[in-house]
Formats: structure tokens, C-alpha cells, sequence
């Protein structure tokens, strides 16, 4: 059973969210929150491997929230997605940076936000569709992603097909398809991305994603 938590101001649209993951039998709404601070008592106390997260919010935003629960030891396995309107939130590529696994839009299919919490819950990120990968260029082609003074030191620990791997991770392509492109089993895959989550400190893909870009590794479009 996957326990969702509710972070949004708006409590009309909690309801929604809650009837319809609590629709769905492998899934249960844990508790709900109205703003940051409330969201990471919630989630201390009532638990949660995913936490649906609205980034504005009053008081402690999504983003200060996404930040402490990632650094929170004992909520290591409690993934965050992030529910924003795509155009106007400028704060995506810093909630994946914070820890977050991903971002949907509010004006997701209900199939989609069911899917967006078992992709999280199964520690995938949401950044395969090839809209939401024009994104993350986007957002990561500020000035501090696409600057002069990128540190690639960090992949130094990294063999010259893990370095692969993860460009074609921030590709937004899934295990089958990087398997498919190198001619080995995506087991092996696996094994290659469970390496690179280790050696780069990085919770989920989406990490792997931030790493790539602010390392140098890979260059936003135009950049």
C-alpha cells in the first residue's frame, strides 16, 4: 500500500486528490496539510512514501519543505512530487535540487497523478516525457547551470561507461532504452544507475538529472 500525503493551500483541491488516490486499492491518503511545516510534521508522524507538494505555499513553501525532508535521515525513503504550473514556476529546477523526484502540473490526467505516485513510490522520477525533459533544460540553463565555472570534479569517480549512462539518464530515457542503445540487459543498467545513486550521493534519478547538468556533463539546449 503506497501512504500519500497532501501538501497544497488550497483545501478544495485536497479534497479532490484525496478521493482520487483513495479511489485507487493500492494506495491511501495518510494525512493532508495546508502548508510546509505541517506537510513534514504530517509525514513525521503519520508517515508517507510519497508526498504530493504544492511549491507555494504559505509560511514554509514546498521548497523549504522538500529541502528538510530530504535531509532528514529518517525520511529517506519518502519521495517528493512536486505540483506546479509548468510555465510559471520558476522554482522547479531548485525543488529538484532540494531532493524532489519530480514535478507534475495541477492540470494532470487522474490517470497521470496515479501513475506520477507509483513512478515515485518505485524510486523513478517523473522526467522521461520529452515535454517535461524540455523543461529541466530550461529551468537548468540559468546562469549558475550554464556558467563558466561548472565543477565536473564529482564524476571524477565515475568509469567511462557509468559517464554514459548517466548522460543518457538526463536524456530522460528509461532502463529498456539505454539498455537497447549500449546492446546489454537492462539488469545491467540497473546496476550501472544503482552505482552512479552511490558514487554521486544522489537519492533517485531525478538527482542523477540535476548532477549531469550542473556538473557540465550535459548542456542544455542553446547553452
Amino acid at each position: 500500500m503506497i501512504r500519500v500525503v497532501l501538501a497544497d493551500d488550497q483545501a478544495l483541491l485536497r479534497s479532490a486528490f484525496r478521493v482520487l488516490v483513495d479511489s485507487d486499492p493500492g494506495m491511501t491518503v495518510t494525512g493532508e496539510a495546508p502548508d510546509g511545516a505541517e506537510a513534514l510534521r504530517v509525514v513525521r508522524e503519520a508517515g508517507a512514501d510519497v508526498v504530493l507538494m504544492d511549491i507555494r505555499m504559505p509560511g514554509m513553501d514546498g521548497l523549504a519543505a522538500t529541502r528538510a525532508i530530504s535531509a532528514d535521515p529518517t525520511l529517506a525513503d519518502v519521495k517528493v512530487v512536486i505540483l506546479t504550473t509548468f510555465e510559471s514556476d520558476d522554482y522547479v529546477a531548485e525543488a529538484l535540487r532540494a531532493g524532489a523526484s519530480g514535478f507534475l502540473g495541477k492540470g494532470a490526467e487522474p490517470a497521470e497523478l496515479l501513475q506520477a505516485i507509483r513512478l515515485a513510490a518505485a524510486g523513478e522520477s517523473l522526467l522521461s516525457p520529452a515535454a517535461t525533459r524540455g523543461l529541466i533544460a530550461r529551468f537548468l540553463s540559468s546562469a549558475e547551470a550554464a556558467g563558466e565555472n561548472l565543477d565536473g570534479s564529482a564524476l571524477d569517480v565515475l568509469t567511462a561507461r557509468e559517464r554514459e549512462v548517466l548522460v543518457e539518464v538526463a536524456g530522460g530515457l528509461s532502463n529498456d532504452e539505454i539498455a537497447r542503445r549500449f546492446n546489454v540487459s537492462p539488469l545491467t543498467v540497473k546496476t550501472h544507475i544503482n552505482r552512479l545513486l552511490t558514487k554521486l550521493s544522489a537519492r533517485d534519478r531525478a538527482q542523477l538529472v540535476v548532477t549531469a547538468y550542473e556538473t557540465g556533463l550535459v548542456r542544455p539546449r542553446g547553452a
